[in-house]
């Protein structure tokens, strides 16, 4: 059941509304308590019955998914002490090291996984794509298999692509245009113009380059071939590019497991988390500060007004302006028609997978170790495959004898994928991995089916008048847009942590300049696979 609304007495704190309890929306909340809750009361405002947003872990008898999966990584100190604070890291084996006799990093006096719930774990990062019914290295390695899998010609192609990529750069208006000067010709079409097609619903002729400057950054063939040629001189602490960052850590119970923990802490400080309560409208008089918001208790149909004295939205940038009286029209004209990719996973319970571990990595019923798979193929729609057996062991009910999957699909909603009745869509996606190789029909134990609205704010369409729909929300004193949804921008897990950060400091210093807030996973430099997904 949803928490009500209640009036709240007249005091000498400020009152800060949060929409959206994500990653962005509860570390903000988290920040203000815990630095200034002498001077600010802060409510959270969740239209879902759960925390943590994309981020969130769904329970489905006795087996946990990990929406979208995410790897828990960061090059910002302060985002790796606030996990640290909420979920030590382990200090003891898990089951699954115990049962392998893996030997992994251990935490001094830290939790002990097999004892408590309370506890972070170390996780191998194994990643691959899944192309020509074969397996290839996530990010693209230098080796001889990656050859032996593309085959002489593809190989033969791929390298002259590369070759005339280093020397005759083209000009970089799209995404389609970035990929090829990264990789080449050849490597695009095989590795990146059909997956990417697949994600967004568009070609990357059309997506701007973006995307790819923020997700994929320094990762390069060339930057593949140092790591090679590197790792075995390199000191374990040695920087390399974040990209081929190889382990990462993850809760035991999944990533929402973090988000209902922090939550719980903003509780204890004093503050308030409204589940089930959907903004509707913020109230402004003209161009001025808004002063409120009308929700409603989703379950109840109830609507209340609480009044704020800053706002914090780290929902869609279009729902925003469609409830936001006062904005420039063109500006929200552009918002409304901003737009999103959303998502369909499939949770599939199976005994056996027909893919065979030849890693020499030891998994327990000798699984293949990836945590997830990019489905490269064409004549698919699946995008990814996650085993969440290799994600962490607590996440499946029995993890010696099942195996359990996450189907990953990318759609839009209200298109054919997205109507489609749960039991045709499991079927489809259960006839997708029967022809890949990945499983038989009769290995099939169980399935459940979940729909993510927005999931990924796009890079096409209104898109490139951006710096109009910021300026007009900028224009809002009290107005701080934090997240992946409410930037509508491509952020990782700890991306948009830092951007609930940065609007905590600037409320707790008194400044609405929203320039650093804005440019928070802008910078070159920090790469994809260096930060959490």
């Amino acid at each position: 059941m949803p928490i009500a609304a209640k009036d709240y007495e007249m005091d000498t704190k400020k009152i800060v509304l949060v929409v959206g309890a994500g990653p962005a929306g509860l570390t903000a909340a988290y920040e203000l308590l815990k630095n200034a809750g002498d001077r600010f009361r802060v409510i959270l405002i969740e239209e879902n019955r759960q925390v943590g947003g994309l981020s969130k872990t769904l329970f489905y008898k006795g087996n946990r998914i990990d929406l979208g999966g995410h790897r828990f990584f960061s090059k910002s100190p302060a985002v790796n002490a606030l996990w640290e604070d909420l979920l030590p890291m382990q200090g003891s084996p898990s089951w699954d090291d115990l049962q392998l006799g893996r030997t992994i990093p251990l935490s001094p006096n830290g939790p002990d996984p097999e004892k408590t719930d309370t506890v972070m774990l170390y996780r191998n990062r194994v990643s691959r794509i899944y192309f020509l019914r074969k397996f290839f290295d996530y990010p693209i390695s230098i080796k001889w298999q990656t050859f032996a899998n593309m085959g002489l010609a593809r190989t033969i192609q791929s390298g002259f692509g590369y070759l005339a990529s280093c020397f005759h750069k083209r000009p970089v208006r799209s995404l389609e245009d970035f990929y090829i000067n990264r990789f080449g010709k050849p490597l695009y079409g095989m590795f990146f113009e059909g997956y990417t097609e697949k994600l967004w619903g568009v070609h990357p002729s059309r997506i701007a380059p973006d995307w790819g400057a923020q997700r994929v950054k320094e990762l390069s063939l060339m930057g593949a071939l140092l790591n090679a040629i590197t790792k075995p001189f390199r000191k374990k602490d040695a920087r390399v590019e974040t990209s081929l960052i190889e382990s990462f850590s993850y809760p035991k119970h999944g990533p929402g497991q973090l988000w209902e923990t922090m939550a719980d802490r903003i509780r204890e400080m004093g503050g308030t988390v409204l589940t089930e309560t959907r903004f509707l409208s913020a109230i402004r008089d003209g161009d001025g500060p808004i002063t409120g918001v009308v929700v409603e208790e989703t379950a109840r149909g109830k609507q209340t007004t609480l009044s704020c004295d800053y706002l914090f939205s780290s929902m869609p940038v279009s729902d925003l302006f469609a409830g936001t009286p006062g904005l420039p029209e063109n500006a929200k004209k552009a918002a409304l028609a901003l737009p999103y990719r959303d998502f369909m996973t499939v949770g599939l319970l199976v005994k056996r997978l027909e893919i065979k571990n030849t890693t020499t990595r030891k998994t327990i019923g000798n699984i293949v170790p990836d945590c997830w798979i990019y489905i490269q193929e064409n004549d698919v729609k699946i995008g990814r495959l996650q085993i969440f057996n290799n994600w962490s062991p607590y996440m499946v009910r029995d993890p010696e004898n099942t195996v359990w999957l996450g189907l990953e699909f990318f759609c839009r909603e209200g298109d054919a994928m997205w109507t489609m009745p749960d039991r045709d869509f499991i079927q489809m996606a259960i006839r997708e991995l029967v022809k890949l190789g990945i499983i038989r029909e009769d290995a099939v134990l169980d399935s459940i089916c979940a729909r993510e609205k927005k999931a990924y704010p796009a890079y096409f369409g209104t898109y490139d008048q951006m710096d109009e729909i910021r300026s007009a929300l900028d224009a809002i004193p009290n107005l701080y847009c934090i997240g992946r949804n409410g930037q509508h921008r491509y952020n990782n897990m700890d991306h948009s942590m830092l951007t609930g950060m940065e609007a905590a400091r600037l409320v707790m210093e008194g400044s609405n300049d929203r320039s650093n807030l804005w440019q928070i996973n802008a910078e070159e430099s920090y790469h994809e696979e260096g930060s959490s997904t």
